[in-house]
């Protein structure tokens, strides 16, 4: 059952994204707390392009007359799809929804499964933005992490990327087991050479309910991890790279539409087992959730029905809800931002603003609001004080 709306109203719909899981890979990760499944057997590709146009159909009503401005196959390992499957999804919301004719699509790519013609067929769908899950071109590390390539297979799959696409990520992890700061350096200084327009580097983290969890490796201490990050942002600034958000660093004017939209509070369908979507109304903010399971997705979205659980925000959590999206951009937003996207004054969240000042871990006026360089390192602290 979904709430009554909310006592406010928008002005003005965000910009729209569309996010579609493809949820099998190789091998689940140790550290990994994403909705993926082991493909064991050969994948349903079929089945599953006939329940993401099911989905989608179903959805329609929700954003009917707003236009996609991008796309984004996240995983799992969508590239374990065929070419033609790509097209044909691809196919399905070119002719079902308004998608912009610039988009950006991105696609995320294993190195474990790369072959040169698939990163064709992918860019022949229409895909022009491949983000590429490297973690380390470490062969030691790469082990410890569970990663199904070795060092070469990463290179490899870089120069092919680099030679298809004039878009592409690459995502590098840090704070790895048993990893020095010279390692860590050693990671970006291979990532750099093929200059990648944008690069995503992650701390590892023992994420509830994985094997790394229950079983932690040896990590390297807070302060050598604090000297990694240190090392990357300063690495990557001399290079040429805004550091934009958290985890994120691009050249010039190569920052990710479709992330940006997230970290903007924009909106965003999302398609496929255990998608998330945040849709706003002029009068509501609405929250879905897709069946997680594979198989339980596939059943419920051929049967019209492929949403599990739906909320609607509520006045009280829409401070944090936007806070925890926006405090991320390290130039944060426009101060009035946050009453275009939520539909409340910016005094709604005012003694928590005050609170976040007085700590020095947040900076702001009338027209602008940004973490400061302690709120980034404590970022979670920061947001903790937005908590309804």
């Amino acid at each position: 059952m979904i709430a009554q709306p909310t006592d406010f109203r928008l002005t003005a719909l965000p910009p729209l994204a569309l996010y579609i899981h493809i949820p099998w890979c190789v091998k689940k990760c140790p550290y990994c707390d994403f909705n993926s499944h082991t493909a064991r057997e050969a994948l349903p590709e079929a089945r599953y392009i006939e329940a993401l146009t099911r989905d989608l159909e179903a959805a329609l009503p929700l954003i009917w007359g707003r236009g996609i401005h991008s796309i984004f196959f996240g995983g799992g390992t969508p590239s374990l799809f065929s070419g033609a499957s790509i097209d044909a999804i691809l196919t399905t919301v070119r002719s079902l929804t308004k998608l912009d004719y610039f988009a950006e699509i991105t696609l995320e790519a294993n190195p474990g499964t790369v072959e040169a013609a698939k990163f064709a067929e992918f860019k022949d769908a229409g895909v022009n933005r491949l983000s590429l899950g490297i973690q380390s071109f470490n062969p030691q590390h790469l082990q410890a992490l569970g990663r199904i390539h070795d060092d070469r297979e990463a290179h490899r799959a870089v120069e092919i990327a680099a030679a298809t696409f004039d878009n592409f990520n690459l995502d590098l992890m840090y704070a790895l087991p048993g990893q020095t700061l010279q390692q860590a350096q050693a990671d970006l200084d291979a990532a750099l050479q093929y200059v990648p327009p944008h690069l995503s580097c992650y701390h590892l983290t023992l994420e509830p309910n994985t094997p790394f969890h229950a079983a932690p490796p040896s990590l390297p201490d807070d302060d050598l991890s604090a000297d990694m990050q240190q090392m990357i942002e300063a690495r990557l600034a001399q290079a040429g790279y805004q550091h934009y958000e958290t985890s994120a660093f691009a050249r010039p004017r190569r920052q990710s539409r479709h992330n940006l939209n997230y970290w903007q509070f924009g909106d965003y369908l999302g398609i496929g087992a255990g998608a998330h979507s945040k849709l706003s109304f002029h009068d509501r903010i609405l929250r879905q959730m897709r069946h997680k399971h594979p198989r339980e997705y596939m059943e419920h979205a051929l049967a019209g029905t492929p949403v599990q659980t739906e909320h609607i925000i509520s006045r009280a959590e829409l401070p944090f809800e936007f806070m925890m999206n926006a405090l991320r951009l390290c130039d944060g937003v426009p101060t009035a931002l946050f009453s275009e996207r939520t539909g409340l004054p910016i005094t709604a969240a005012q003694a928590a603003l005050d609170e976040a000042e007085r700590r020095g871990l947040l900076t702001r006026d009338h027209r602008h609001l940004a973490p400061t360089a302690t709120g980034q390192r404590f970022l979670n602290d920061l947001l903790g004080l937005f908590l309804p």
